[in-house]
């Protein structure tokens, strides 16, 4: 495997270091965070980062974080109700907790509490910056970064008074008000975003409300210490709909919804510190980030109902809770011999929460096939109650060096040590774990290379080891039906191998970036369902994913642009024995396309005074619905339209078409043994337009 690994990136390298220039441009170096928590050259970090700036979010003003995320080869997210989301980064598509969503480089949820959504806790349309790190994490981040780090940034003070106002209008009810004030007095910068948004919904009771808030403080004390801090809060109103249709309802009604009375209401705070402390003239920093959290959410899901035999049907309205007290230390120090960098750190996440979940008897209406009331089972032992609390501790080393001028050398390792101490508060029943506490300790080294061939032409490869603990909804209510097996459920564990050429000619009018990728995972948790009414959480023996992304980039004259995000895929069971006689090993793991296309073309005339006109096309491929490979999505093409017109500094025009062809296509579709396939209809033709006013220099 290894020798096809390195023979193919040989492919890949040759024939683009044949066509690099001896002469070499000055150009403005491209720079990411994520990998170190600082700035550092993007031709440096040994794995792939896909980065969408500022600019970016700004042009597109996204109603949905997909609209951001998806732009990045590789990336591919769903949208459930409202800003709800489903991810795939080199996975399949899942609500597994195999991802690290970060705010500022702090994570936004407690490793044991995860949640697939964890990006409509964010205000996507008021980031500075995202940075997507493919494949498990770097030293300075562990458990969760399995398939990719998502890193959103907020947005600096700005040094003069400015002021935004950008209200928003579409169908199905939406409208969205953008609001941001931001100065510096001083040595004291500020500045408030602020996000109310609307929609009727396009699906039937599918109606979202959000409001969010984030104010940012600077303080500069001297020129060695200063300080960040933020504040952040969201509130969250939505309809949860049922999210899967018969095949039939699918082809002709898909705005149709079966459930009536669903919903999921959130409310996220966070209140971080970011203390930074240069030391030694410069050559050494010291960063502190201390953080809280708070988080609640209440839920009654549309897709949590299922039969259990002829017209009764059960489902269930949940409470969780949890808060956080944690810190993100850590100490750099840079040596003159071979540009050597060393960084040492811990970080510590201390989250205590509790789960309250009563289970429901549900009655469907057999003409309209909707739900359309329920009442609370009065049988205690169907329900959850239970405390949890989440304790992770994780120091880390990591060291940079250059041995030769063009060659980078990185090595790390990270040892995380997690516990859950968990509290039955129910009377015991065989499908509840008793009182216990887990421990899970693991040590991730990591080791990669980059080599600047020229200052165009830069090439890495790279091994990272990861590990992902259970999350405690995994394990305490992983099962459904049975006698409770989830609490003994093994962490994921997995190797990555990936190797990638990063390029940049003619001031990056012309960029082309490739990785090639091979992650071997043990112990993958996936979920099965036996029957219609029992769910079961799973460790597959062994799974591998291996793939191709491509990132091009053509600006051929100052008004044209042409970009292209491409990825190849293929995802496998090695391992996955259900029972002694159901084996799915050598099938390939369900919603797993094996291709995804983003391609843009943008126009930007000078008449447009910087605004522009894009066309975005969209590509998914085949997938399979079910482990057994019996049935396939063919996939989708949907094309955008985006445009904009500038009057002046001040004022800004725009409108935006989403799935202008109005094709009918599933956000994603799936299939339970013994049961039908499910479709989750996609958005149709939708038109949005508004105006923005910027007051200020």
């Amino acid at each position: 495997m290894k020798k096809i690994l390195f023979l193919l990136l040989a492919i890949i390298f040759f024939p683009v270091i044949s066509l690099a220039e001896e002469k070499e441009a000055t150009k403005l170096e491209d720079v990411v965070v994520t990998g170190t928590r600082e700035t550092e050259s993007a031709k440096e970090v040994p794995q792939t980062v896909g980065v969408v700036k500022g600019e970016d979010i700004k042009d597109l003003k996204p109603s949905h974080p997909k609209q951001v995320m998806n732009r990045v080869p590789g990336v591919w997210i769903t949208s459930t109700a409202g800003e709800g989301h489903v991810t795939a980064i080199r996975q399949p598509l899942t609500t597994n907790p195999v991802y690290l969503y970060l705010e500022d480089g702090i994570p936004v949820r407690s490793t044991g509490f995860f949640n697939h959504n964890a990006l409509y806790e964010v205000n996507m349309p008021a980031a500075d910056r995202v940075e997507v790190m493919k494949g498990p994490g770097t030293a300075l981040y562990g458990s969760d970064a399995i398939g990719g780090t998502i890193n959103v940034m907020t947005r600096a003070p700005s040094l003069t008074p400015e002021i935004e106002i950008n209200p928003e209008f579409g169908e199905y009810g939406w409208y969205r008000t953008l609001f941001s004030a931001s100065n510096t007095w001083g040595n004291h910068g500020f500045r408030l975003d602020l996000n109310d948004t609307h929609s009727d919904g396009w699906v039937e009771t599918t109606e979202y409300y959000r409001q969010s808030a984030t104010f940012r403080y600077d303080y500069t004390i001297d020129a060695t210490l200063s300080t960040k801090t933020v504040i952040v809060y969201s509130h969250i109103d939505a309809g949860e709909a049922a999210n899967a249709l018969s095949k039939t309802d699918f082809e002709q009604r898909p705005w149709y919804d079966y459930s009536t009375f669903t919903h999921r209401k959130v409310d996220a705070f966070r209140l971080s510190l970011d203390i930074e402390k240069e030391t030694q003239g410069g050559k050494g920093l010291l960063s502190i980030i201390p953080y809280y959290r708070h988080n609640e959410m209440d839920l009654h899901p549309g897709w949590g109902i299922f039969s259990i035999g002829g017209t009764n049907y059960r489902g269930y309205h949940s409470e969780t809770k949890f808060e956080s007290f944690g810190f993100l230390a850590k100490y750099r120090y840079d040596f003159e011999p071979m540009r050597t960098r060393l960084i040492l750190g811990v970080d510590v996440d201390y989250s205590p929460g509790e789960y309250f979940e009563r289970r429901t008897i549900v009655t469907r209406d057999t003409t309209t096939l909707k739900y359309t009331s329920y009442t609370y089972d009065t049988n205690t032992d169907n329900n959850y109650d239970f405390d949890a609390t989440f304790t992770g501790i994780s120091p880390y080393v990591h060291i940079e060096t250059s041995p030769f001028e063009k060659l980078r050398l990185t090595l790390g390792a990270r040892y995380d040590d997690m516990e859950y101490d968990y509290d039955n508060n129910m009377t015991a029943n065989a499908n509840r774990p008793a009182d216990t506490k887990k421990l899970f300790s693991h040590t991730s080294p990591k080791i990669g290379l980059t080599y600047a061939f020229t200052k165009d032409i830069s090439a890495f490869l790279t091994y990272n080891n990861g590990f992902r603990v259970p999350s405690s909804g995994n394990l305490f209510r992983g099962s459904n039906g049975t006698a409770s097996t989830a609490v003994n459920l093994k962490p994921i564990k997995i190797d990555s191998y990936e190797g990638g050429v990063k390029t940049g000619w003619l001031d990056n009018r012309l960029t082309f970036d490739a990785s090639l990728y091979l992650m071997q995972k043990e112990d993958d948790i996936v979920s099965y369902k036996p029957t219609s009414s029992t769910t079961q959480s799973l460790n597959a023996g062994e799974t591998e994913h291996k793939g191709i992304e491509i990132a091009l980039g053509i600006k051929p004259v100052k008004e044209i642009g042409f970009d292209v995000a491409y990825s190849y895929a293929k995802h496998t069971y090695e391992e996955y024995r259900v029972s002694p006689t159901l084996d799915y090993s050598g099938k390939e793991i369900p919603i797993a396309p094996r291709q995804i296309v983003n391609t843009r073309l943008y126009y930007a005339p000078s008449i447009f005074n910087g605004g522009k006109v894009e066309l975005e096309w969209v590509k998914l491929g085949k997938y399979w619905l079910d482990d057994a490979n019996t049935e396939k999505y063919d996939g989708h093409d949907l094309l955008n339209v985006r445009a904009s017109y500038k009057f002046n500094k001040s004022w800004e025009i725009y409108a935006r078409g989403i799935n202008v062809a109005d094709e009918d296509y599933a956000e994603r579709a799936s299939k339970s043994a013994g049961a039908s396939a499910q479709y989750a209809p996609g958005q149709p033709q939708t038109f949005y337009a508004g105006i923005a006013y910027h007051w200020g220099k």
